[in-house]
């Protein structure tokens, strides 16, 4: 690591000689696997950029030039470059360097920038301001990994080329691959780009021949210019980007420092906006990465780094258990199609499509379509299953609402990574899905609490036929089944436990609501509860939306009602549950316990759960005051104690 232990800036490698750069990069993808296999994270993505980060922070200026990255997962070596080495070996864990651009990291970080397809139109906007204000520098804007393949990159496109005296270099990464192998014609056609000898021939042979053009014959000078014109649309359709009006460079072998310094160089003199179209290998030269079919090591838990193989323990995660489940319903429905947005394998839709491949359509980084184009699958007269990550719906909210629940259509929205996801931080927590879904008229929400019901809800949302239908689970592995011990309506009764006599003829006792995965640390914290003489009824509701009416009976005969969910807690199944009762004239007392509404810091699942109070021990306290708070006591619908005050409590015991 000689080398790469004398870079703290930018600077230190802009006194690099050429020819220490290949070294440079080697040491540099030495010190990624190792710092990666310890740690789990983005290890494919950023192997396949480590000569073009060298070359962009060597040509262009940073901070002074704004470097923006889309997806924000491939600035592992952006971070090395500007000083952050030393924060790898506690990378995406609490307190430790993100996996993602981060503001409060470095001035270098302009964006934290980790769903893609976003960063163009944060370089247009930069640009306009920089051409009001009158700054010196450059905005640059690396979009690889996939990230090109969403509507919203292609529409700050449009703007972009709309002015030419607004300069903005348009980095394409392109590896071909997202997750997996990149979907669609945009794909197609940059593939046709990538270093094509007939088109480089060609135009060095109209160089050659232009110059000798009489001076006095425009009509020959015309004739040939269109020869350029029609090689370029014949043999590498790059025209279609000059057409836009952006200025073509490439492509470039991505690899190869040199070669990316002069085309990046002579994107930034040209003034205007301009492509530099790089070709790149995800996982370039680790072979394990280079040799992974599936997604090129694109984001591993820990690993081996002399094999490769993951040290994660084994287990089946609720990804696996949707997959499986899939696949048996493929078989018996031929109705059932299912649509991923580049997450064929992480939403664990890989033995369906194999199963299935003519059912399966995985529409590229572009959730906003996926909804839509499912909404015509529905009406042409099949069942869809739209399978994403619960944070990636928020970008389809729209198409959820208007094009599918407004049309009644049966879509099933599967949101993988519901909840505290932790590691990956602010952005990817799945936080919000049951709050923006209770504003969607006819849609039907399910919360599975194990992989029984993860199957059972599955097929009861494959069922219906008259509107929109979610089912949300979490990260990681799935856990024993919890079986019910009776039923309220549709909702299960987890467990009962009896508390004290009442005391002046009121019942002391609590319905705890338990939503999706928070059923086992609801059943845990009952158990506490009970041993203060507080009795408990912990149920599952299944379907969170719309609530049973089971739910009124079962709150008018307790004299408190606690909910306890993994979501952000406005407006979502706490408040939905205290309107319910509320407008059914009951007047038992509502408590809802979930994600507070703000961003979190990266953690472990565990870390955060305990920081926010969804522990079994925390729930038993703050619900224990609760229900031996007097019964006129409106409360504030804020837990007992704050994340201070349990710390201190935690410190006690």
């Amino acid at each position: 690591m000689e080398l790469l232990e004398k870079i703290h800036s930018p600077e230190d490698l802009r006194s690099l000689a050429p020819s220490q750069l290949p070294d440079l990069a080697s040491e540099i993808r030495d010190f990624l696997v190792s710092a990666v296999s310890k740690t789990g994270g983005h290890i494919g993505p950023n192997l396949g950029v480590v000569e073009l980060t060298i070359a962009l922070h060597r040509v262009f200026e940073s901070p002074r030039d704004q470097l923006l990255f889309d997806t924000g997962h491939q600035t592992y070596v952006h971070k090395l470059l500007t000083g952050r080495r030393a924060g790898f070996d506690r990378l995406r864990q609490r307190g430790g360097l993100s996996g993602y651009p981060s503001r409060a990291e470095s001035e270098h970080d302009f964006i934290e920038n980790s769903h893609a397809s976003t960063a163009l139109s944060y370089a247009d906007g930069l640009a306009k301001a920089r051409q009001l204000l009158d700054l010196d520098g450059c905005v640059v804007a690396v979009v690889g990994d996939g990230a090109l393949t969403g509507g919203m990159a292609w529409e700050a496109l449009n703007n972009i080329a709309a002015c030419e005296e607004r300069p903005v270099v348009i980095v394409v990464n392109d590896n071909g691959r997202s997750y997996s192998p990149t979907i669609g014609g945009f794909a197609s056609h940059l593939a046709s780009l990538r270093l094509d000898p007939d088109y480089e021939n060609a135009m060095r042979l109209v160089k050659r021949v232009m110059p000798q053009a009489p001076v006095a014959g425009a009509a020959v000078y015309e004739a040939l210019h269109a020869l350029k014109k029609g090689l370029k649309d014949a043999l590498a359709p790059q025209a279609m980007f000059e057409d836009l009006g952006l200025k073509y460079v490439g492509p470039v072998d991505g690899h190869d420092v040199h070669s990316l310094e002069e085309a990046l160089r002579a994107a930034r003199a040209y003034g205007r906006p301009v492509i530099v179209h790089c070709v790149t290998r995800k996982g370039h030269g680790y072979a394990p990465a280079e040799e992974d079919t599936e997604d090129c090591f694109h984001g591993p838990a820990a690993f081996d780094p002399e094999t490769g193989r993951s040290r994660a323990a084994s287990a089946t995660s609720w990804s696996n258990v949707f997959g499986s489940e899939m696949v048996k319903i493929g078989a018996e429905r031929s109705d059932v199609v299912a649509l991923t947005a580049a997450m064929l394998h992480p939403t664990g839709l890989a033995g369906f499509a194999e199963a299935y491949p003519d059912r399966l359509f995985d529409v590229g980084i572009a959730e906003q379509h996926a909804a839509t184009s499912a909404a015509g699958l529905a009406m042409g007269g099949l069942h869809p299953v739209m399978a994403v990550y619960a944070t990636f719906l928020n970008r389809a909210f729209d198409q959820v609402l208007m094009d599918v629940a407004l049309h009644r259509l049966p879509v099933t929205f599967v949101l993988d990574r519901a909840g505290v996801t932790g590691n990956d931080g602010p952005s990817h927590n799945g936080m919000w899905d049951m709050s923006i879904l209770q504003l969607v008229p006819g849609l039907r929400l399910a919360a599975p609490r194990d992989g029984a019901r993860l199957r059972e809800l599955l097929r009861e949302a494959l069922k219906v036929s008259d509107g929109p239908t979610a089912v949300r689970f979490p990260k990681g592995a799935v856990g024993d089944d919890i079986d019910a011990v009776d039923k309220l309506g549709t909702m299960d009764v987890l467990t009962r436990f009896a508390g004290l006599p009442p005391v002046d003829g009121e019942p002391a006792d609590v319905l705890l609501v338990a939503a999706g995965s928070m059923a086992r640390v609801c059943v845990d914290a009952a158990g506490l509860i009970a041993e203060q003489g507080v009795g408990v009824t912990v149920v599952d509701p299944r379907w969170v939306k719309p609530l049973d009416p089971a739910l009124i009976d079962a709150a008018r005969e307790h004299s408190r009602v606690v909910v306890v969910e993994d979501n952000g807690r406005v407006g979502a199944v706490g408040d939905a549950v205290a309107r319910y009762v509320s407008d059914s004239g009951v007047m038992t007392p509502v408590r809802a316990f979930g994600i507070p509404q703000e961003f979190l810091e990266q953690a472990s699942r565990a870390e955060i759960l305990a920081d926010i109070g969804l522990t079994a021990q925390d729930l038993a306290d703050d619900i224990t005051l609760f229900a031996q708070s007097p019964l006129d006591d409106p409360g504030d619908g804020r837990p007992a104690r704050t994340p201070t005050e349990r710390s201190m409590v935690r410190a006690e015991r």
